[in-house]
């Protein structure tokens, strides 16, 4: 009961969410910092959720890097070729 009142009163799911994605794709303030600690230290589902979110973070970096070196001029017209059909239908 206290920790669901906690959920409310201090930050919900929904915006813990969106402070860890904000969180990966930049930075974040040291009181959103603080606040999604305090939700991360109540709530197991976040808490899962943030070491998921890490995880494919972690893997897509990884298999970024390793594409960029792959991809050459003549890929990259033949995606947009096939999006300006797929968008033609």
């Amino acid at each position: 009961m206290i920790k669901r009142i906690l959920h409310i009163l201090f930050l919900p799911c929904s915006e813990a969410t969106l402070l860890m994605e904000k969180r990966n794709a930049q930075s974040i303030s040291p009181r959103e910092n603080r606040m999604l600690s305090m939700h991360l230290m109540i709530c197991k589902w976040c808490r899962m959720y943030s070491e998921k979110l890490a995880l494919l973070d972690k893997v897509f970096k990884k298999t970024f890097s390793e594409k960029e070196k792959e991809i050459n001029e003549s890929e990259i017209q033949d995606f947009k070729n096939k999006m300006i059909d797929k968008l033609n239908f």
